[in-house]
């Protein structure tokens, strides 16, 4: 059956939990015989969402949560291409068409070309002596004509074609630069020495998509190679997809909001917090968690090199109020994770909580899940990333970013801050020490 593994630690998550599928689908808002195909590995979700809310209500370990994610990536992808839909049967040729026989003429002259005037309603008017009785008669010249014009036409639709074909905008150096469809921004293949060009990767994308749903970009790549050669396949950009609002836990996630407690719904679930916050032009405070889902595009596997962060502006923290999703989560759990200090001069890309080093190597069935944890306190700072790819002697850069937008957060120190607990209709005032949960 499809993702196994996945639905063996949805089984195991489950069972520890001692309820019943129809208690945890009424709290997950499933049908029971819907998580029942889940558990036993007869459907696959495809949308993470209630999986992790799954997972959390069977009170999950955070190094179960990034293995859930992992498998459920595994699994998705498998069930895409599984039911990917079977190549189409070329349809039979189709018997040709016989040339209509040319109409014979009254007069024609056997040996001699005759004359001819076209009429002023455009028929073919023949004039010369009559052929004699067994003399077989000479096609009319108005076939003639009409069959040169159409092969005509022919040639020169085909002459244009090769000339669109050739006027094909070139770079500086000479390659094709050709944009592959796609929403949003999109991948871009690496140039490469003189090999036949083809089409980028669109991130989506596949999306169908291996990443969370919420708010999934597709990154822009570009990069340079000098080529594989020996005929083999060349390889293309990896897509990222990009969830900016993943959460650690509700408790741990903050946001700033240019507005009063009054005028602020109550807090989002994980999965709706992209339009909750867009709707409210909300800021990450203290720390902005990213889910990178990065996945190969062809037959080659791409080895991923390297994050950078890359800062586009940096500023005094928003004078704004400070918003918690959640109260009582109970202690911080480390997940495995890179961190980045925004704050500092220049921000990097390092492991943490047992997190292994980069490189990695990725495929199109092998997929990588990396969780970015962005800290700031001191400074508003609007950033993206850029992730350095190989394969052979092909490189390449594809930028990271929330959609085509750089990704923001802001320090919260000092700022007014208001939680709203579980059952509770109004947000309550916070003490302005420990706005965040990583506050020292």
């Amino acid at each position: 059956m499809v993702g196994d593994e996945f639905a063996t630690l949805l089984g195991r998550l489950k069972e520890r939990s001692g309820l019943s599928y129809g208690s945890l689908g009424k709290r997950l808002h499933l049908s029971g015989s819907t998580l029942h195909r889940y558990v036993t590995g007869e459907a696959v979700p495809t949308d993470y969402a209630p999986v992790e809310r799954f997972a959390r209500l069977c009170k999950a370990t955070p190094d179960e949560l990034v293995e859930l994610h992992r498998l459920w990536v595994h699994a998705d992808v498998t069930r895409q291409r599984k039911g990917s839909a079977p190549e189409a049967v070329p349809a039979p040729a189709a018997a040709p068409v016989p040339a209509p026989a040319p109409a014979p003429q009254a007069e024609v002259e056997a040996d001699a070309e005759p004359e001819s005037d076209a009429s002023d309603d455009g028929e073919l008017v023949v004039s010369g002596p009559s052929p004699a009785p067994d003399a077989e008669p000479r096609p009319r010249r108005g076939w003639r004509r009409r069959t040169v014009a159409i092969a005509g036409a022919a040639v020169v639709a085909a002459v244009v074609s090769v000339a669109l074909v050739l006027n094909v905008p070139r770079g500086a150096d000479g390659d094709d630069k050709r944009d592959a469809a796609g929403s949003s921004s999109v991948s871009e293949r690496p140039e490469t020495a003189p090999a036949t060009p083809t089409p980028s990767p669109s991130a989506s994308g596949k999306s169908g998509s291996t990443g969370p749903t919420p708010s999934a970009s597709k990154a822009t790549g570009k990069g340079a190679g000098t080529g594989t050669g020996g005929g083999q396949a060349e390889a293309t950009a990896p897509t990222v997809a990009t969830n900016a609002y993943k959460w650690d836990d509700p408790c741990s996630q903050h946001y700033l909001l240019d507005r009063e407690p009054a005028q602020v719904p109550p807090p989002p679930i994980e999965a709706e917090a992209p339009g909750w916050v867009a709707s409210l032009g909300g800021v990450a405070s203290g720390e902005q968690m990213l889910a990178l889902t990065v996945q190969g595009t062809g037959k080659q596997t791409v080895v991923v090199d390297a994050l950078h962060v890359r800062v586009e502006r940096k500023g005094a923290p928003l004078a704004w109020n400070d918003y918690s999703m959640g109260v009582g989560c109970g202690g911080l759990v480390e997940t495995k994770s890179f961190a980045v200090d925004l704050d500092s001069p220049r921000p990097d890309v390092t492991p943490v909580a047992g997190q292994r080093d980069f490189p990695y190597k990725v495929s199109e069935t092998d997929p990588e899940v990396f969780y970015v944890m962005a800290r700031a306190q001191a400074h508003d700072v609007t950033w993206y990333i850029e992730l350095d790819w190989s394969s052979g002697k092909q490189r390449g850069t594809v930028r990271i970013d929330d959609d085509g937008k750089p990704f923001r957060t802001s320090g919260n120190v000092g700022r007014p801050g208001y939680d709203r607990p579980l059952g509770w209709n109004e947000w309550i005032d916070r003490p302005v020490e420990g706005n965040s949960a990583q506050t020292p």
